[in-house]
Order: structure tokens, then sequence, then C-alpha cells
């Protein structure tokens, strides 16, 4: 088959070579910008004069005719064409006869490809947002019902201090929420439209950019052409922004895996997002969670498959920006099935208080607070520390916990204790007297559910 650009060259290519070189498999995908992009080129071609009205209006009829039988199935993508340009210019032409070659003027497919994925990554930011939204719901509802619940907060995976599992689950909401400004800040860079740069150089028509650029949703034009042509900034943004998500992803994924297994046994996940074993019938497999931590290696990979693409490239279009387009898809879809997936399983997510509360317990987490009683009382820090370091000592020898030590025990390592140490190691005293904002309070942790559930709604406006 002979190509559209065919006249210096013969246009006709080795069957292996046209393979290599055809983007069609992949780009396919961007039909609806393709056309949505190129009706509206249109509109401006004819607004300026440069094709007849009545040429604009058989082209735009056209188009939407192409695109309606293609979004119901009785069109398909023909797998031949080199790329999606082509096939629906080629389509065009075929459905309306020479007026569907006028629509090419004044651009190349070099803009008119920057355009579509511009518009594409446009609408995906916005679709993982609202997924995120999502999780961070799921995340502070789940949070809010836990408020109370005690469980040993970690440092080196050694238990370290008393916290609640809701101040714990907020750390996440934190992190998701950082994840939405960024991916808002990535949207801003990527709302700029490249179409009227042509191949590299503008053109010699009178177009009007702006026009067609508000027409699309672009509220700037780039303001020059070999980098609007050359720009992928956004879609390297994009990978590193979901690159970012799918870390905090995988650290709530590893979290969970922990906790469900009989080691921790702090939560139970719904059957519904667990898997069995084919030959150990007692085996109740966190595959969801484990799933997520390990597609967070892929979007790692898109990010820096595109960064080298790009690393070496001279200005402008070259063909090695072909590339761009699948680690962007790749890691756009496997964001959005993380999250679609993660939201229900953290909202189907059940605590097991009483073993939180027992491996608090058992991991003598109030210790500080004990030191810190004796250094209210007027001993030097230093000098606490050692003797309570000691009683923990001896309390991990005879099998017991501070609670249950009595207090005379307590007195032969000092004088300064008295009955008021209890209050002062009792569990849920020790979270509720971290009130400091951002603590692990239960008035705290409420503050921080309001200040999510006010900035979410802020990010993303009235659900």
């Amino acid at each position: 088959m002979k190509k559209m650009w065919a006249g210096r060259t013969a246009g006709e290519l080795n069957q292996i070579a046209d393979k290599f070189n055809a983007s069609i498999p992949f780009d396919q995908r961007l039909y609806r910008e393709d056309i949505t992009g190129s009706m509206m080129h249109a509109e401006m071609l004819a607004a300026q004069g440069i094709i007849p009205v009545e040429a604009k209006e058989h082209i735009n009829q056209g188009l939407e005719e192409i695109l309606n039988d293609l979004d119901s199935g009785k069109m398909k993508v023909d797998p031949t064409a080199e790329d999606i340009h082509m096939f629906i210019e080629e389509a065009l032409t075929e459905k309306i006869g020479e007026e569907g070659k006028m629509l090419h003027t004044a651009r190349s497919r070099n803009d008119q490809v920057a355009l579509d994925l511009r518009m594409y990554v446009k609408k995906e930011i916005t679709e993982l947002r609202e997924l995120l939204a999502d999780l961070i719901d799921s995340l502070t509802d789940k949070a809010e019902e836990y408020k109370n619940t005690v469980m040993p907060g970690y440092t080196h995976l050694q238990r370290a201090q008393p916290i609640t599992f809701g101040h714990h689950l907020m750390a996440y909401s934190m992190m998701f929420l950082r994840d939405i400004d960024r991916l808002g800040d990535v949207y801003k860079r990527t709302n700029v439209s490249p179409i009227g740069c042509c191949a590299l150089a503008g053109t010699t028509y009178p177009t009007d950019r702006r026009m067609e650029a508000a027409g699309l949703g672009f509220p700037e034009i780039s303001r020059n052409s070999l980098d609007g042509v050359s720009d992928r900034d956004y879609s390297v943004e994009l990978l590193s922004a979901l690159s970012i998500l799918m870390m905090h992803v995988s650290r709530l994924s590893e979290e969970i895996v922990l906790w469900s297994s009989w080691e921790f046994k702090f939560i139970e996940l719904s059957d519904d997002f667990t898997t069995g074993s084919s030959i150990m019938p007692q085996k109740k497999n966190p595959d969801m969670a484990e799933l997520a931590r390990g597609k967070t290696g892929r979007v790692y990979g898109d990010l820096m498959t595109l960064l080298t693409v790009l690393k070496g490239l001279p200005l402008a279009y070259n063909k090695d920006m072909q590339e761009d387009k699948e680690p962007v898809f790749d890691a756009v879809d496997t964001a959005k099935i993380t999250l679609q997936v993660l939201a229900p399983m953290i909202h189907s997510m059940r605590a097991l208080e009483g073993n939180m509360m027992k491996a608090a317990r058992k991991g003598f987490i109030n210790a500080t607070d004990l030191a810190d009683y004796l250094t209210k009382k007027g001993m030097p820090f230093r000098e606490a520390y050692k003797i309570t370091g000691s009683i923990v000592a001896e309390c991990v020898k005879s099998g017991t916990v501070l609670e249950e030590l009595p207090l005379e025990t307590y007195k032969t390592y000092s004088d300064m204790f008295d009955e008021g140490l209890y209050d002062s190691i009792d569990l849920m005293h020790c979270v509720e007297r971290r009130n400091s904002e951002g603590g692990t309070s239960v008035t705290s942790v409420e503050a921080q559910i309001e200040y999510a559930r006010e900035k979410l709604q802020a990010d993303m406006g009235e659900k």
C-alpha cells in the first residue's frame, strides 16, 4: 500500500520495516482525541478563510460519523495503517472524497500527535484524581471508624510508641492528598496547545492558533514551535507523579500484607480481595495488595523508559518519540486499575482491635511515658531512661508487662514512683496525651480527618 507521504520516496516499505515503523497497534486509543482535534482544526481553517466553509461542514460531518462508528464498533481500526492520524485521514477521504484532503492544511503529524497526547493526558489526570479521591475517602472513613483503636507505632519495624489505627491510616491520606496536588500541577503544564506549530517551524497560512486552542479547552499555546512539537516534559512529569503515587500505594500494600499475616493479625481483608491456595486450604492470601506492591515496579520502569527515550534527542521531532506513548498508556492503566482495587479493599477491611491492643501492651511501647513520668518528677532524663530500661528487662524476664508490675517492684528502682505511674502508662492515656497538632490523640486525628475532607473538597470541588 502506498503511503500518504509518498513523493520524495516511493512510499513503500519492506514488510518488516513497515511493521517496525507502525504505531497503529497502540496509538489507536487516541482516535477520539485525534478526531476532536481535527474537527476544531477544520473550524479554524474555515474561520480564517483557508478552506471553504462548505468543505469544513463536510469534513466535520464525516469525522463525526467516523467517531460514532468507532465508538459503536461499526468501524474497526485498520491494523495495516501506519498510525491513527493516517487511518482517520484516509477514512475521511474515502467517505467524503477530495475535500478530506484539505484537513491536513497548516498542520503536521508532529503537532497533531503532540496535541492528541496532551488531550489524552489531561483526560486521564482528571480520572486519576477522581480515583485518588475515592481512595482518600475510604482511608479517611476508616480512620474515623478506628480513631480510638490503640496499636503499636513502629520504627525499624520494632514496636516504638502507642498510636491509634486511625492515626496510622491518616498518614496515607496525607500522602495521597499530595499526589492529587502533584497531578494537578502536571495538568497545568499539560494544558498548553501545540497545534499550529506544524512540523517544527510554524506555517505560512494565516492560522489562529489561539482560537483552535480555546476551542479544545486549552487556555494557552506553546510559544516556540520547535518546543511545541518536541516537548514531552508533561509526560515525564505525569510518570514521575505516578511513580510517587505508586510508591505510596506500595508502602500501604506492604503494611496490609504484614497486618493480615498470622504474625500480626491486625486486620481482616474481605474475601472479595483475597485468594486461596490450590493445596493449602487454610490460606487466605492478600494477592491484591501484593499485586499493587508489584505493579509499582512497572510504573517505575515506564518512567525510566521515557526518560531514556528523550535524553539524547536533538530538536525537533524524531521518530524515537513514537516510543513516548506506550509507557504513558501503561503507567496510566496500571495506576488506574490499582486505585480501583485499593479503595474498596480499604473500605471493606476490618481491624482486629483486640490483637492490636495485645501487641501494644506486649511491646512495652509505653516505656517512654514511664521515663517521662520520672523526668516530670525531677529526675534527669538519662537516669530515667536507664531505670526504665532496667524495669523493661525485668518484665521481659518475668513474662509480665509494665501495667501489671506491682508498685513495690517499681519502688525498688526509685522512691519517686507512686500510684500515679499507672495512669501515666495506661496506653489510651498515652495516646490521648499526644495531643500536639498532627499527633495521635483522638482530637488530633479528628482534626486531621476534617482537614483531609476539606482539602479534598477544595481540590476536587463538590462531588
